[in-house]
């Protein structure tokens, strides 16, 4: 097999696991932030097999604004899991993935500001669209209606993640991607851990919770990224951010075949919106930064 292949193999790979943890928050009867606690202990302890075994440096940083930047990015990636799972679990599979699913939507006006790149007026069709598909996600806007409370906990995971991607944009130029992982896994955990001085600590139920929740740290996201990342250096960012949106399909797909949760004509009309417009985004950046 062809290293192009191989690395296309992975990343696909890669992105079919990144579709199981909203069903697994489904299956396995924890609190969100203790379903967070597991996978990121565990997701730690494998990167760090992963870094050792591969022989990498464990770059400290040096300066005190990476160090930051590194603190606030586990913040923010504590926060970004524990609302998608708060978002699946108090609503749907699809409610939860399609609204995390519009980060782009916050991006497009964060980079500007936060990094000084260019705002391009064309961007707010975009996110036009986009709000359009995240409208038809909620049927009421109450916050006594389930499925509008899973909107909200998704956009602000999205809009967890669009920070954490815009961090992490500064941060790669300087620290391989899989310390970088390693190290905001780690202060992810950390910043979980006094929520367990205020609420009660739940272990897994049974052996099969125990299994899933392993299955999420281990190969949901630290193999996962592994296999990414190695398959990044393979393939073109246009190709890569492509396949990348197949994490919901793949997540709605799973969450059909293993909860027979199946999504309404108007959450897979948003959806679809929501999708397209992420579509359009990604491939003309993808392509704007192949170009320069």
């Amino acid at each position: 097999m062809k290293q192009k292949e191989k690395g296309l193999l992975f990343v696909h790979l890669a992105v079919f696991l990144f579709g199981f943890p909203g069903v697994i928050s489904k299956l396995v009867n924890l609190p969100s932030f203790s379903l967070t606690f597991w996978r990121l202990i565990l997701a730690s302890l494998t990167l760090f097999l992963i870094i050792k075994l591969q022989s990498k440096k464990m770059l400290r940083p040096t300066r005190s604004l990476d160090l930051w930047l590194m603190i606030s990015s586990g913040g923010l990636l504590a926060f970004h899991w524990t609302t998608f799972f708060q978002s699946i679990q108090v609503s749907t599979v699809a409610t939860g993935l399609l609204s995390y699913s519009a980060f782009p939507l916050f991006t497009i006006f964060l980079e500007p500001w936060l990094l000084g790149t260019r705002f391009r007026r064309k961007n707010l069709i975009l996110a036009a669209i986009c709000l359009a598909g995240i409208s038809l996600l909620v049927p009421e806007f109450n916050f006594k209606n389930n499925m509008f409370v899973g909107v909200m906990w998704g956009l602000a995971s999205g809009l967890s993640f669009s920070l954490l991607t815009i961090i992490n944009r500064k941060l790669t130029a300087h620290y391989p991607s899989l310390v970088l992982a390693f190290y905001q896994d780690t202060l992810a955990m950390f910043f979980i851990v006094p929520f367990f001085l205020v609420r009660r600590f739940s272990w897994p139920g049974n052996l099969k919770s125990l299994a899933l929740i392993i299955f999420l740290g281990v190969f949901c996201t630290a193999l996962a990224h592994t296999l990414f990342i190695k398959g990044l250096r393979e393939m073109e960012a246009q190709t890569s951010s492509l396949i990348s949106l197949l994490e919901p399909v793949y997540g709605l797909i799973l969450s059909y075949l293993i909860l027979k949760e199946q999504p309404g004509l108007r959450t897979l009309t948003g959806g679809c919106l929501i999708l397209a417009s992420v579509l359009w985004l990604s491939y003309h950046s993808a392509r704007e930064a192949s170009d320069q």
